[in-house]
């Protein structure tokens, strides 16, 4: 299974914070969800029951997020081209993925994925994909086609989606708003977008370079090469849904901040396909508070 390169990481100037830990109450809890390492720093003198709260918290909305997972709400809606009933979590998602899409001139949309594997069989059986299935594949693309209802979701025959560009960061968000429900202010969330809660400064370093002090804000990154079809190192697991090809993008590392992680990590893979640094400003701008943090040119 391929599960997606992670692009930030703690930085080794959390050394005060753990400084601090001895005279407070740090505690690190670590596990895997939709295929990333999920790492929780939480400073509470109730933090392990609380990180047992947000770890089963995960393992709920696995099931609603999961490509992998047989019986997730998202298999059963690609499955069937119809979901009755679907969780809150779902359509709450599904209606920002819409939102970006729409700010992004159809950069963003979770409807490619008969294309990613399309491309991901061909590639495992060591040929590209011919014009003829790139072309099949294309046409079952299109958000437009994605019927979004209290009642039911509903998706034209063929059709399927993936939320890998958007899914994390909304598990983030959730366990964001569970320990906070809680009472817990200090603490980072990491399920491969990051999200700090109000109390204290994070610091975090890039991986393209530079720190951030993260509070009461989300993190995400995306890299156009941080995964590659087969493992080659130039054919980018992003997908652009105007050329139904793999990205050729001019960025090798984007980071963006904003209000919630969801947010970030839709923007984040959106702006890979941008073709300027002024095109990714103006996407960006299109969402209260949000920040490019850094761009590199590939």
């Amino acid at each position: 299974m391929l599960t997606r390169r992670r692009f930030i990481a703690i930085s080794a100037a959390l050394a005060p914070s753990m400084a601090l830990a001895q005279k407070s109450d740090l505690h690190v809890e670590t596990g895997i969800a939709l295929g990333a390492k999920v790492t929780l720093r939480l400073e509470h003198p109730d933090a392990p029951r609380l990180a047992s709260l947000a770890m089963a918290e995960i393992r709920r909305l696995e099931q609603v997020f999961s490509l992998y997972l047989p019986d997730s709400a998202l298999v059963r809606l690609n499955r069937d081209g119809r979901l009755a009933e679907p969780p809150f979590e779902l359509l709450e998602c599904l209606a920002l993925a819409g939102s970006v899409h729409a700010a992004s001139e159809g950069r963003f949309d979770p409807t490619v994925q008969p294309l990613w594997q399309a491309e991901a069989l061909a590639r495992e059986a060591g040929v590209p994909l011919s014009d003829a299935d790139r072309a099949k594949a294309q046409a079952l693309i299109g958000w437009a086609s994605v019927r979004l209802e209290p009642e039911a979701i509903t998706l034209n025959p063929g059709m399927a989606l993936t939320l890998n560009g958007i899914a994390q960061g909304y598990v983030a968000d959730r366990v964001a708003a569970l320990l906070a429900g809680h009472g817990l202010t200090r603490a980072l969330i990491d399920t491969g977008e990051m999200v700090a809660l109000p109390d204290g400064d994070w610091p975090v370093q890039l991986e393209a370079g530079g720190n951030l002090a993260l509070r009461n804000r989300a993190l995400a990154t995306s890299a156009p090469l941080g995964m590659t079809f087969g493992g080659d190192g130039v054919t980018s697991h992003i997908l652009d849904p105007r050329t139904a090809r793999p990205v050729l993008s001019p960025w090798r590392v984007v980071s963006v901040s904003a209000p919630s992680a969801a947010l970030a990590d839709a923007l984040s893979t959106a702006a890979c396909l941008t073709e300027n640094r002024e095109s990714m400003e103006t996407l960006c701008r299109a969402f209260p508070s949000v920040i490019v943090e850094n761009a590199v040119s590939a």
